[in-house]
């Protein structure tokens, strides 16, 4: 452990043990100087790490804090979704979602969007426009299949922190996190096969699935553990499963993050019946854990497993710039990833390599990390306030999605109908399912910072849920 770390343990554990309660003064910069024998920037440093672990928060002349926590929310039921291999449907209301936010003057709360506003992103605009103005034409020719050298450096750099050991050369750089899971599935699938997902799934691989004329076979997920791993070995002795795609660390929309002794199993449980496992990345760098939890990829002694994950829910989606390590399926992913958009576009790659090399990006994450935090304590809080009882909401461990499961037979396709009027969207539950569950639940995003104008739109919200459910116990 680096020095800094080392005093930020030590301040843990004193938290953890009760030495420090909720809304204590911690001890100044120069007392823990002091104490420890280390520079002042070193226990800055320290600071800096316990706010990322939402464990401490600053006041302006008035030193840290130990961070007040909301008790954990009543937590969404363990889904039960069907038991045997399905097609996928509700495109046209995915279709609806991504259009929604295109549409001036609504407050789409349902979108997958990080905040792009933050100043720590300016080195990388700085990198970008310095590219286009640059002597050497690099940026404007094709870069090569593979992605750029730079670029699969740094990322094989920063993958140490998830557990792995990759070279440059095992990376494989995508358009976006969906090219790189959609030339995954492809890679290791045929139409007609099976992929196991864990239920309720991301919709963008759920689209891939029916694109590529496949069945997803959803299996019951935990809001806290993950996958059933139980239900999942069940599937895997019943049908012919060519594949498991599952978002294990910040789940998207669950925000749950699998144990690692559950990771671990997942890998013997694919070896055992010989599948590969899709690993969906894309919000792992944004947890609020420390240190960041491992990938499954970390566990995988036989290169059965596809890691994929872009820099669009950490940096800024428009972008595109995404990753997959393949493993033994990399050629045949490089073949989809040709057919699909050959070489991915050469500046953006070489601006964000610029900007992790320059340590713009760890300082962009500890940043995003404490608002992502911030946001998720605000955002239960404010649907706790205005949502009716019963309504349950999932306490996510890093990103910035929230799920909400609402009581009765509310419908939140047609909630999201009865909301247009008012400029707001919401993100309907069917979109995360193969067959159209998850009718009363929804997806909310709390990347922006809380604010009065999302206040009240999450307030409209809760008013036209109650009203439903009074026009259902009239109708009943």
């Amino acid at each position: 452990m680096k020095l800094y770390e080392q005093v930020a343990s030590e301040l843990t554990s004193r938290i953890e043990q009760g030495f420090y309660r909720c809304g204590d003064r911690l001890p100044s910069i120069r007392a823990l100087s002091r104490e420890h024998g280390v520079s002042v920037a070193t226990v800055q440093e320290a600071y800096r790490l316990l706010e990322d672990q939402g464990l401490a928060r600053p006041k302006p002349k008035s030193g840290y804090y130990v961070r007040l926590r909301p008790a954990t929310p009543q937590l969404p039921d363990i889904s039960r979704p069907a038991q045997r291999p399905l097609e996928v449907s509700h495109w046209e209301h995915v279709l609806d979602l991504l259009c929604s936010g295109e549409t001036p003057g609504v407050l789409s709360l349902g979108r997958g969007m990080p905040d792009i506003t933050a100043t720590t992103l300016k080195p990388l605009q700085r990198a970008l426009s310095e590219g286009k103005r640059g002597d050497s034409l690099r940026g404007f020719a094709y870069d090569s299949l593979q992605g750029s050298p730079e670029l699969r450096q740094q990322v094989a750099r920063l993958s140490i922190d998830a557990g792995c050991k990759l070279h440059p050369d095992d990376i494989v750089i995508t358009t976006g996190c969906q090219e790189a899971l959609s030339a995954s599935i492809r890679a290791v699938t045929q139409p007609g096969d099976v992929v196991a997902v864990d239920s309720p799934s991301f919709f963008g691989s759920m689209q891939a699935i029916k694109a590529f004329g496949l069945k997803a076979l959803e299996i019951p997920t935990d809001p806290v553990t993950g996958i059933s791993l139980e239900a999942l070995e069940l599937a895997l002795e019943q049908w012919p499963i060519r594949a498991i795609q599952v978002t294990p660390t910040c789940n998207n929309p669950l925000g749950y993050t699998m144990p690692e002794a559950r990771k671990r199993q997942l890998v013997s449980l694919a070896q055992r019946f010989d599948v590969a496992i899709i690993e969906d990345d894309i919000y792992g760098d944004l947890s609020f854990q420390f240190p960041r939890p491992r990938s499954i990829k970390s566990f995988d002694i036989d290169d059965r497993v596809l890691l994929c994950s872009s820099f669009s829910k950490v940096l800024a989606p428009g972008l595109r710039v995404g990753w997959a390590a393949p493993g033994r399926y990399r050629d045949q992913v490089m073949h989809m990833k040709y057919v699909g958009t050959a070489a991915s576009s050469t500046l953006p790659q070489l601006a964000v390599a610029e900007f992790i090399e320059k340590g713009g990006y760890e300082r962009h994450l500890r940043r995003m990390r404490a608002q992502y935090l911030n946001g998720r304590d605000q955002m239960i809080t404010t649907v706790e306030r205005y949502f009716p009882a019963g309504t349950r909401i999932s306490y996510p461990q890093g990103g910035f999605l929230l799920w909400i499961e609402l009581p009765g037979d509310i419908d939140t396709l047609q909630l999201n109908n009865r909301l247009q009027p008012n400029g707001i969207r919401i993100g309907p539950g069917v979109l995360f399912s193969a067959t159209g569950k998850y009718r009363n639940c929804m997806r909310l995003n709390f990347s922006d910072k809380p604010s009065a104008a999302q206040d009240k739109a999450l307030q409209q919200v809760g008013i036209e849920v109650q009203q439903m459910l009074q026009e259902i116990d009239r109708v009943a």
